[in-house]
């Protein structure tokens, strides 16, 4: 209600809650090298503090060509700029028997909010891809692009015609805010404009205020001794403790898996798709660490309900308090989710409404039905057509005898006069597609051979990219998810399951980039082709799996799967998603939040 009174921090029931939670400290991170020192910070807080606000010496290092690579802490800067240091994984055995460098290069991601690029700037990215990067345009899990295979000779030539594209890579990566993510359901377009405007503000005002991407990249003009003069208003010397991942939904579509990220807003609508407000959420996330428990995926908390005008002034109280409640002595334990472990939502919320100046009301009803895409045509309640294409796992590349993806969605952007969006699910959708257009549109479609849907196991899946590239996967997810699927489409089919939308989410390691922890069926990269699987997450990316079968051989996957997708085709309840039917069979125990992730876990009965 909007007349909600502030709260105070709970101290029942007893004792309990004051002894479980720790106090939350007071005053601004600690930004000078000694105290920092003194304090046992982690040492990326010493990067950060003695970089100049993100300069550090990487200038210097893009000089230094005996190497294709950086300093390693300037690796670490380099991320607030949008980049990883990587090599080709599958090179390094023959390069090491040449006792050659390895293959360095870098991943490039750049910052679009919502996801929402113009034709224009489409045809700029294309071009960069076929010419500084591997010839592939990649569509995150996060709403954005990335390249991959930029040599560090190429990266200030490819920034500057992102940059003359009216696009940027600041903040896409490092301790930041990074890519904020936006609902894409093109039915409702007004509540889609919401979404978007509000997650486009955000991405502006939190943007780091810094002229290092500039000076650095675009050899934009220094001001000698400015660094020293700065002061980044919002995030200071040191940045945030670790990642910041906002987003902003529109029920009933969770497709941007708004419990999965630190800080989310649903939007609250009227008989008329009209957002009157939004509940706010926080402390998700999905990272965590082989056999430390003391690190899980978590969550979201549903906060509270804010007006809409106030709530840009929440993310930044919100961002704000856990720039100076996270910690920043542990990395792994860095994220907002962990502060809300440590400290309580109630007291959380309390320095929350302090900083906002005035009380959350309690949260509105709303009701998600799933998180995955819709294919196909749809026509908008503004009269404009929308066509989502499925791109399995975000990869716009051509396809040897298959989909001609790169060359085709080129071919639409040369004609496109509306716009081009990615969704969280690694699809694209063109966008306002008037209706003399649709048929010129549909016959390039058809042309190239693009995919309007898949199977329905398919179509609801998503994987990392993993190796060759990515330096912290274990085993394989982008180059395996498709022929697993193959496998256990099969199988759905032999248990007449094939029409039954399933989630599968697959990455190569727990940092999980994909949100296999959400997923109906997750499998994460334990080692060379071996896997934990995870069961029992809901439909709607609402609570999180459980660990069914750890370490797990890739060739074991389907018969561990095969005799529970048997006993759901037999006693499933109508409407019944499988996530939801493993917990009610009992074949997996349903997981609560944080710590509860690692309790109970495995097979609770044999599957026959």
């Amino acid at each position: 209600m909007d007349d909600h009174k502030p709260i105070d921090v709970p101290e029942a029931p007893g004792a309990e809650a004051s002894s479980r939670y720790e106090t939350p400290p007071t005053g601004r991170p600690l930004d000078e090298a000694e105290a920092a020192r003194a304090a046992g910070l982690s040492h990326n807080e010493h990067i950060k503090i003695a970089s100049g606000f993100l300069r550090g010496t990487l200038a210097d290092g893009l000089l230094k060509h005996a190497t294709g690579a950086i300093s390693d802490d300037d690796g670490q800067l380099v991320k607030f700029h949008g980049m990883y240091l990587q090599d080709d994984r599958d090179l390094r055995p023959e390069r090491a028997k040449k006792k050659l460098d390895k293959a360095y290069s870098f991943m490039i991601r750049l910052r679009i909010a919502g996801g929402v690029v113009t034709p224009q700037q489409w045809l700029v990215l294309d071009h960069i891809a076929t010419t500084y990067a591997n010839g592939t345009l990649r569509a995150t899990t996060r709403q954005t692009f990335q390249y991959h295979g930029v040599i560090k000779s190429n990266l200030k030539r490819t920034m500057k015609e992102i940059d003359a594209a009216l696009l940027d890579t600041i903040a896409a990566c490092g301790d930041v805010n990074r890519n904020v993510m936006a609902a894409t359901n093109p039915a409702q377009a007004g509540a889609h404009k919401a979404a978007y405007d509000l997650g486009k503000a955000i991405s502006d005002t939190l943007l780091p205020k810094t002229n290092a991407w500039r000076e650095i990249w675009l050899d934009g003009e220094k001001v000698v001794g400015g660094e020293e003069e700065f002061v980044e208003p919002v995030y200071g010397k040191t940045y945030l403790p670790r990642k910041f991942k906002i987003v902003v939904a529109v029920p009933p579509s969770n497709e941007v898996d708004v419990f999965a990220h630190d800080l989310g807003f649903i939007a609250i609508l009227d008989k008329k798709n009209r957002v009157t407000g939004w509940n706010v959420t926080v402390g998700g996330g999905m990272g965590s660490t082989h056999g430390e428990t003391d690190t899980f995926p978590r969550t979201a908390d549903v906060m509270g309900f804010c007006k809409p005008e106030d709530a840009l002034k929440v993310a930044e109280a919100v961002m704000t308090v856990q720039r100076d409640w996270g910690n920043r002595k542990v990395r792994k334990n860095a994220r907002l989710k962990y502060t809300i472990e440590r400290f309580g939502l109630a007291a959380f919320r309390a320095e929350v409404e302090k900083r906002l100046g005035k009380p959350l009301a309690e949260a509105k009803p709303f009701r998600f039905e799933n998180n995955v895409d819709r294919y196909g045509w749809t026509e908008g309640d503004d009269g404009r057509h929308h066509l989502t294409l499925y791109v399995p796992s975000g990869r716009i590349a051509d396809v040897k005898d298959g989909p001609q993806f790169l060359t085709g969605l080129r071919r639409i952007a040369e004609v496109h006069e509306g716009d081009f969006r990615l969704t969280g699910n690694q699809n694209v959708i063109v966008a306002n597609v008037s209706a003399g257009k649709r048929a010129e549109i549909e016959a390039l479609v058809d042309a190239h051979a693009l995919t309007k849907g898949a199977g329905a196991l398919r179509r609801s899946s998503i994987a990392c990219v993993a190796l060759p590239t990515c330096g912290l996967a274990l085993a394989e997810s982008e180059r395996y998810l498709p022929s697993l699927i193959d496998e256990l489409e099969e199988s759905l089919a032999e248990h007449g399951l094939s029409e039954k939308e399933i989630t599968i989410r697959m990455t190569g390691c727990p940092n999980g980039c994909a949100r296999p922890f959400i997923a109906e069926i997750g499998l994460v990269g334990r080692g060379p082709e071996r896997y934990h699987l995870y069961l029992g997450a809901a439909h709607d990316g609402s609570r999180l799996s459980k660990l069914y079968a750890p370490d797990i051989a890739a060739s074991e996957v389907r018969g561990a799967l095969d005799p529970l997708f048997a006993d759901y085709a037999r006693q499933r309840r109508d409407g019944e998603h499988f996530g939801d039917f493993l917990i009610r069979a009992g074949h997996v125990a349903r997981t609560g939040n944080g710590p509860d992730f690692h309790a109970n876990t495995g097979a609770l009965k044999p599957a026959v």
